[in-house]
């Protein structure tokens, strides 16, 4: 079995995140590592969990949030977890549409402030 751990510098490396927040996610039990001594190694597992974290952060989620996700993912999540996951996510596809609708409103209008100004400059 190739069971393939990182140190913790490979796992910051890895998914470009700071020591920091590396130390934070295990802090909150987000992570567990497996310890030797001082150094901490990742295997598989964590490595599907920080990748887990992370797509939850780029959705917008909340670290708590994340918490519930990587808890239905384990499939230790009750019926009733994965019911309010599915509210959840319900709820962060209408913030994120609602994000999308205001930066595409404010691309428009620096679009057509670029443009005018484009044009004053060929006609000045």
């Amino acid at each position: 079995m190739s069971d393939h751990r990182l140190t913790f510098k490979e796992m910051c490396a890895k998914y470009d995140v700071t020591p920091r927040t590396l130390r934070y996610y295990e802090y909150i039990e987000l992570l567990q590592p497996e310890r030797e001594g001082r150094a901490r190694f990742y295997g598989p597992r964590e490595c599907a969990r920080m990748t887990l974290i992370l797509r939850g952060r780029k959705f917008g989620y909340a670290l708590e949030d994340i918490r519930q996700w990587l808890l239905i993912y384990e499939k230790e999540g009750t019926h009733a977890q994965m019911e309010a996951w599915v509210k959840m996510a319900d709820r962060q596809l209408l913030e994120l549409a609602e994000q999308r609708a205001q930066l595409d409103e404010a691309m428009d209008e620096l679009r057509r402030l670029r443009d005018e100004t484009a044009k004053a400059l060929q006609n000045g």
